[in-house]
């Protein structure tokens, strides 16, 4: 897809699991798991669905999915998927390597979000991409070095301390443009700070939800996560940003929907509901 001088493309990096009705909240499991069928753990299929973005002098990645640290315990508990696609073979795929990346935009630091900014190398942890300036909202960063009881388990020093270490984590302060047609869309219903990335030239424009609408089953208003500090205002969050998307036709790609990729939505009686999906 081409929007502007930006060549983009969403890159598959996996596939984890959670609890599906922490995925969504009140909702009764006899309506979600119409579409997300659970295993005998109650968890759901997830996508890690990153987005790569190239232009002529920049080689731009938005999030960068759970990464390969984590030890036997937490990837059976996470059902981290360890065969299939992972970051770096899905840049190889398009004739990368991670030296190639110039930035790394962050929507916010849970682990299923940043876990592939850091790596271990020689036992140490260091940016898993050398040659890249990584880009978070301050807020979100503040958040994530002291978060609170409820979110503590999503936020892992070790996935943004190192990059604060080798100075090249910066912090952008509130919502416009971080790169030329490229900004960002404050929420804080999720988690607070976190950024949707929108990409624009004026004639078309996508939206990375990130975990505002992880899944295309969130177009739902009610469908929420437990996991949210803030229900209420992902509420007013979703329907603002749903309600510009179905009015201009925006392209929504979501993040964690391990069958669709990404998809244009119109209003109904009913609700938000897709119009047109879209794989690129």
């Amino acid at each position: 897809m081409q929007i502007g001088p930006y060549q983009i493309q969403t890159l598959n990096t996996g596939y984890f699991a959670l609890d599906g009705g922490a995925m969504f909240g009140v909702v009764p499991k006899k309506l979600w798991q119409r579409e997300h069928p659970a295993d005998n753990e109650n968890r759901i299929r997830m996508a890690l669905r990153t987005l790569l973005v190239r232009s002529d002098d920049r080689v731009i990645l938005i999030d960068t999915g759970i990464g390969n640290k984590f030890p036997e315990k937490y990837r059976q508990i996470y059902a981290i998927e360890s065969t299939g696609p992972s970051l770096n073979s899905e840049l190889a795929r398009h004739g990368l390597a991670a030296t190639d990346i110039t930035d790394v935009i962050l929507t916010h630091l849970h682990f299923d979000h940043a876990g592939g900014a850091t790596q271990f190398e020689n036992e140490q942890l260091t940016p898993a991409f050398k040659n890249a300036r990584y880009w978070i909202q301050q807020r979100n960063l503040e958040w994530a070095l002291a978060p609170s009881e409820k979110d503590r388990a999503s936020y892992l020093v070790e996935n943004f301390e190192p990059l604060q270490a080798a100075g090249v984590l910066e912090s952008l302060t509130g919502p416009g443009e971080i790169f030329p047609g490229i900004s960002a869309w404050l929420s804080d219903g999720h988690t607070i700070g976190q950024q949707l990335i929108k990409i624009s030239d004026g004639q078309q424009t996508l939206i990375y939800c990130a975990d505002i609408i992880p899944m295309a089953s969130h177009l739902k208003l009610p469908y929420i996560m437990g996991y949210d500090l803030q229900p209420l205002v992902t509420l007013e969050e979703k329907r603002q940003i749903l309600t510009q998307a179905a009015d201009q036709d925006w392209i929504l790609v979501f993040e964690h929907d391990p069958k669709i990729t990404a998809a244009t939505i119109q209003a109904t009686a009913k609700g938000f509901e897709i119009k047109s999906e879209l794989d690129f």
